[in-house]
């Protein structure tokens, strides 16, 4: 009797995503296509998913099968992968995007210790990559590459700090890096530093995002914020990391906890890919559904760009 009626709850939803999948993406793409300039000239005949899984309780499913789900790809029911693993199996590119700019001045010494914990006690393997880049004022700094492990030092933070925020620019700048250097065995990471606030970028919210999905790293953004109120600063850093498949975090909950949970994270990480879709979209929307087990949940990016497309600007 249960499995009838998951089955058949699993079937309306199927149908009300295929339903709604026009009104959906015609949103989605308006909201990608403003200002658009110079354009990504990205081709995939292969997607590649990362995703998580928790039970109702938001703890880690480890027992996670691949018939325990199915990926929605625009109006597609994905069921047959060509391959399903643990993340933890693969390589890690991240940038730290650190906001050191006038309006976090009080808590940039803390940014910077939370910053240096991360580097020195995450348990890198010998393929990562660690980046470190800070903004403020008109600029966005690249402070070390790629070799932060051995490199990273607090002074050239220190040495740029004050002024302006541009928030979306940096954000931007971080994502073509990646972007750049991308390997499909790579797994991409933005672990953002800002309380959301952006006073002075060129690129606006939109593109930035865009750009992001456009690179397909998933942004984990601690939020640095003072306010005990929801502020446009953490409905922008939530948006950020809900449509990038991250996590959205706060340094009020103390520098162990927020390494902690974004290494958890990573460590629970699964990853599935399946041959392309056909369609005539340049944005596909995705998200991740139940087949058995409706109490399971599954945070993933909101989308990815197949060919090339005026949505995403440089």
């Amino acid at each position: 009797m249960f499995t009838g009626v998951t089955r058949w709850l699993f079937s309306v939803m199927l149908v009300a995503i295929v339903m709604s999948r026009s009104l959906v993406h015609a949103q989605s793409t308006a909201d990608l296509q403003e200002s658009s300039n110079v354009t990504y000239h990205h081709s995939v005949s292969e997607v590649r998913l990362f995703f998580f899984a928790t039970d109702e309780h938001n703890r880690s499913v480890s027992d996670l099968q691949k018939n325990d789900f199915a990926v929605v790809d625009d109006d597609v029911v994905i069921r047959d992968f060509r391959s399903f693993s643990r993340a933890d199996l693969i390589n890690l590119d991240v940038i730290l995007l650190m906001d050191s700019s006038e309006s976090v001045l009080p808590r940039l010494p803390q940014e910077v210790a939370d910053i240096q914990q991360l580097i020195s006690q995450w348990p890198w393997r010998s393929g990562d990559k660690v980046s470190v880049m800070s903004f403020s004022g008109m600029q966005t700094r690249l402070v070390c590459s790629e070799d932060c492990g051995a490199s990273f030092t607090a002074e050239r933070i220190y040495s740029s700090e004050g002024g302006a925020t541009p928030l979306f620019d940096a954000l931007k700048n971080a994502a073509k890096i990646l972007h750049a250097r991308a390997r499909p065995d790579v797994w991409r990471v933005i672990i953002l530093f800002s309380d959301g606030d952006d006073t002075i970028s060129a690129t606006s919210f939109q593109e930035a995002l865009g750009t992001v999905l456009a690179s397909e790293a998933q942004v984990y953004a601690v939020d640095s914020g003072v306010s005990v109120r929801p502020s446009n600063g953490t409905a922008i850093l939530q948006k950020i990391a809900a449509d990038s498949g991250g996590r959205y975090l706060r340094t009020s909950d103390g520098a162990v906890n927020v390494f902690k949970s974004v290494v958890d994270d990573l460590h629970s990480a699964r990853v599935v890919t399946y041959a392309l879709p056909a369609a005539d979209t340049d944005f596909h929307s995705i998200r991740i559904l139940p087949t058995h087990d409706l109490r399971l949940q599954f945070r993933c990016r909101s989308g990815y760009f197949n060919r090339a497309t005026s949505a995403v600007t440089y």
